[in-house]
C-alpha cells in the first residue's frame, strides 16, 4: 500500500540528517495521500541508521494504524491536525533543530530581518504559544497541533506563504505541498533562524527590514509574476 509513497517518505526522513537538522531521533517527516486520506509517517523511536521503506507506519486521519508493524511517530496527532486544517499542506516536518529550537524556547517569532528569509517565508516566522498544564496533561500531541492553528487563524497566516512555525519551549514544525518540501522549509527555518541569531549579535538594536523589501524578494520567487529561475514547462 502507497509504496512509492514510502519510499519518499522514507528518504525525506533521511534528508533531515544529511542536513543536520537532527541528532538521534530527534525528528520526523510525513505525507499525505490525499485522494486516500493517508498519511505515511516516521515509525516512533527507530534509528535513521536503520530504517527502511517497509518500516514507514500509514495512518488515517483518526490515527488509525492502516499498516505497519511499528508503532507511528508519537507526533503523529500533531501532524494529523495540520492536514486536517491546511488543505494545501501534503508534508509536514518536525526537528529539534539547534538554533530554531533556541528560538523557539526563548519564546520568540524569528524577526524579518534580510531577503535569504522573505525568499521562502512572507513575513516572521512565528512562535505559537506554550501549552498550558491541562493542555500538556490531556491529548498533548494533538494540542500542540491546535496551539500552532490557533497562531495561524489568529493572525491569519498562509501555511503556503508562512511555511513553518516554532512552538514554545519545543521545537519546529515545517510545511511543503509534499515531505520533500516539508524538509527543504525545516532547512531553510535552521539557516534563517542561524542568521537572525547573528544578527542580533552584531547588532542587538536591529531593526526588521523593510517590508517592500520583503515584497520584492517573496513575490519574485512565488508571486502570480515571478521571475526567478527558468520555466520548466
Amino acid at each position: 500500500m502507497l509504496e512509492q509513497l514510502k519510499e519518499k517518505v522514507l528518504q525525506a526522513n533521511l534528508d533531515l540528517v544529511k542536513h543536520e537538522l537532527v541528532l538521534f531521533t530527534w525528528g520526523n517527516v510525513s505525507e499525505i495521500d490525499r485522494e486516500t486520506g493517508l498519511i505515511v509517517i516516521k515509525p516512533s523511536g527507530v534509528s535513521y541508521d536503520d530504517m527502511t521503506a517497509e518500516d514507514m507506519v500509514v495512518v488515517d486521519l483518526n490515527g488509525k494504524v492502516v499498516e505497519g508493524k511499528l508503532r507511528p511517530s508519537s507526533d503523529t496527532p500533531t501532524h494529523i491536525e495540520f492536514y486536517k486544517a491546511f488543505p494545501n499542506v501534503g508534508g509536514v516536518t518536525h526537528t529539534h533543530s539547534t538554533f530554531a529550537t533556541a528560538w523557539a524556547q526563548a519564546g520568540r517569532d524569528i524577526p524579518f530581518y534580510g531577503t535569504t528569509h522573505a525568499d521562502y517565508f512572507y513575513g516572521d516566522i512565528p512562535c505559537a504559544r506554550s501549552l498550558t498544564q491541562a493542555e500538556i496533561e490531556g491529548e498533548y500531541e494533538k494540542n500542540t497541533g491546535l496551539v500552532i492553528i490557533e497562531r495561524f487563524q489568529k493572525d491569519g497566516l498562509d501555511p503556503i506563504e508562512v511555511p513553518g512555525v516554532l512552538i514554545k519551549s519545543h521545537g519546529v514544525f515545517a510545511f511543503g505541498k509534499d515531505a520533500d518540501g516539508s524538509v527543504y522549509n525545516a532547512t531553510v527555518i535552521e539557516e534563517v533562524a542561524k542568521m537572525a541569531f547573528i544578527t542580533e549579535q552584531v547588532n542587538p538594536r536591529v531593526q526588521r527590514a523593510d517590508k517592500f523589501m520583503m515584497d520584492k524578494h517573496y513575490l519574485r520567487k512565488h508571486g502570480k509574476n515571478a521571475y526567478y529561475g527558468q520555466n520548466r514547462g
